[in-house]
């Protein structure tokens, strides 16, 4: 029995391991079943055994780069920030540079929202940052806020995140597209800071 399920697990991560790299190469589109099942060294039956169909597997590969994305280790001088509007700034900065890399880009943020549609995509963000982004805003606004208030706020910064992870993606340079949009989100959080 273990056996089995170690070989399904090596193969289910055969199977996205080698579709991630087809994705974020050759896109969407250009990516077929028999190629992921080529590069995985697996039949295309053992494709279709363990994933109903090509959208299926993107769907996985995007959420395993928001986790990963969400899971990275936060760098030391981060970790030291007291200031709740420098920890989300500069969560937001590392966010945008990881997203804007080729390798994830063209997955996170060129066909993800196409292939998978808004919704779903949102879905999946929220499920890794939307926690992260209330217990900030809870943070910047304050003791006083409602739940509603920071809700609201939560939302409208993990918008603001996207757009600029969208903007960063079609940037020529990503870099300075990040940093110029990081100094503009904080002249936003600092407007709604409350004492």
């Amino acid at each position: 029995m273990v056996k089995q399920a170690e070989r399904r697990a090596e193969t289910i991560g055969a199977i996205l391991a080698a579709a991630r790299k087809l994705f974020a190469a050759k896109g969407f589109e250009a990516t077929s079943i028999d190629g992921i099942a080529a590069k995985a060294g697996v039949a295309k039956g053992a494709v279709y055994h363990h994933f109903a169909s090509k959208e299926e597997i993107f769907t996985r590969v995007l959420d395993g780069i928001q986790q990963e994305l969400a899971t990275a280790p936060v760098p030391s001088a981060m970790q030291k920030m007291r200031d709740p509007i420098d920890q989300i700034v500069g969560g937001v900065l590392l966010y945008l540079l990881a997203a804007t890399e080729p390798s994830t880009k063209r997955i996170l943020l060129i066909d993800g929202p196409a292939v998978i549609g808004w919704a779903r995509w949102r879905e999946i963000d929220d499920r890794y940052f939307g926690a992260t982004a209330r217990l900030a805003m809870a943070a910047v606004l304050g003791p006083a806020a409602s739940a509603g208030e920071i809700d609201t706020a939560a939302h409208l910064l993990l918008g603001a995140v996207m757009e600029a992870a969208l903007v960063c993606s079609t940037a020529s340079d990503p870099r300075k597209a990040a940093k110029n949009l990081c100094d503009g989100l904080r002249k936003m959080l600092e407007g709604l800071r409350r004492p």
